[in-house]
């Protein structure tokens, strides 16, 4: 499968699993220092095909494909100029996750292992207008140290060194959000003790996981 066909397979499962409304979310992929794959603009994710797929340089400009780039490719190009780590970037509206982001509430409770080992925590990214400058500018504190992001009012963002990963951490992300969300309804989200948690973080050192994590300086 090549870059073009991950992209769309990856926009149908954000689609299916319900990430997505309509045309929204976006996803890229960079394969070279001046040359990244992106979705276009105006087109489900979850009707893609290979040849609606653009690809641009570091400063958005269309190399490749007849669709205009996505209106948030500024903030994809963004992480890529200051994570040489980061393969791949999606940002979606998946439901839990993003009304977390509504709510102003950051997931950052240690309460599950999984999120504790691939995640770590999802800080709130402030507000910023989409397709301008302020998303990124608003972004950048946060990515030497997260690899996950609940944008305010709008959505998340995962990264990852492949579409694959950063496809993963946005599953992993939201299911912590629905889990957060059903042991607050319950009244009692347990976290973690700091022993458990240095336990996990070990795990995740022992595993060489990629990226940046919120635990580990």
């Amino acid at each position: 499968m090549n870059i073009r066909e991950q992209i769309c397979e990856i926009g149908r499962r954000v689609s299916v699993n319900g990430f997505v409304a309509a045309n929204d979310g976006n996803i890229s992929v960079r394969t070279g220092e001046n040359e990244f794959y992106t979705t276009p603009t105006g087109v489900s994710k979850g009707y893609m095909t290979p040849d609606m797929i653009i690809k641009v340089d570091r400063e958005g400009n269309v190399l490749q494909g007849s669709l205009r780039p996505s209106s948030e490719v500024k903030m994809h190009l963004r992480v890529y100029a200051e994570r040489p780590d980061v393969g791949a970037v999606v940002h979606a509206h998946p439901p839990h996750a993003t009304g977390f982001a509504v709510a102003r509430i950051p997931l950052e409770k240690p309460t599950m292992p999984e999120a504790v080992i691939f995640l770590g925590a999802a800080p709130l990214v402030p507000y910023g207008t989409p397709s301008t400058d302020e998303i990124p500018d608003a972004l950048s504190p946060f990515l030497q140290r997260y690899d996950a992001f609940l944008l305010v009012n709008h959505g998340a963002l995962t990264v990852g060194p492949d579409l694959m990963t950063a496809y993963f951490k946005m599953e992993t992300l939201e299911c912590y959000a629905k889990v957060s969300l059903i042991a607050r309804q319950l009244g009692n989200e347990c976290e973690l003790s700091k022993e458990e948690v240095d336990k996990l973080v070990a795990l995740r050192k022992s595993m060489n996981l990629p990226g940046k994590h919120p635990y580990i300086d």
